[in-house]
């Protein structure tokens, strides 16, 4: 009796440690990065791999800078690049605009590129140049929401891009 009684606390103990493993394999998904700037990174290295271009890393010094700068917008939101040190990208959108949102936002400018004149053909392409830079290889980023419920984001890159007569890649 003793036996049994000991086969099916093990049972037990076996069935809770199983359903344990089974509810945090499901939900680990569901939690939010512990790196919220991982975003930012991912989308970028995307759009590079795609080109050839080496991946871009998170620097702590950029992202500070773009912090800061981001932090100077929310009164008005208006887009004006901070004439700083490093390469830069703006975007502005809804409250709910993500990093990866607006870097997708500046890689729809791809079309725009075109290689083998290395210029930007009818509309802007210089976002998209500056994402895929193949010498910018730190990355820091920023959100700030504006006081007019719009969301500005910052994207700094060292070393800069955009070199006229150089290609991006």
């Amino acid at each position: 009796m003793e036996s049994l009684t000991l086969t099916k606390f093990s049972l037990s103990l076996c069935y809770c440690i199983t359903v344990l493993i089974i509810f945090q394999t499901r939900h680990v998904h569901s939690f939010p990065r512990t790196n919220p700037n991982q975003d930012f990174v991912d989308a970028h290295n995307a759009a590079r791999a795609e080109v050839g271009v080496g991946p871009i890393t998170w620097n702590h010094t950029v992202a500070a800078y773009a912090q800061n700068y981001a932090n100077q917008r929310v009164n008005n939101c208006e887009m004006e690049h901070s004439g700083g040190p490093y390469g830069e990208n703006l975007a502005e959108g809804y409250e709910s605009m993500t990093g990866e949102d607006a870097v997708k936002f500046w890689v729809t400018e791809k079309a725009n590129y075109d290689y083998s004149t290395n210029s930007c053909v009818g509309d802007e392409c210089l976002h998209y140049t500056q994402v895929v830079w193949r010498n910018s290889v730190h990355l820091g980023c920023a959100r700030a929401k504006c006081r007019n419920d719009w969301m500005f984001v910052i994207c700094n890159y060292d070393p800069p891009g955009n070199y006229e007569g150089e290609r991006p890649y």
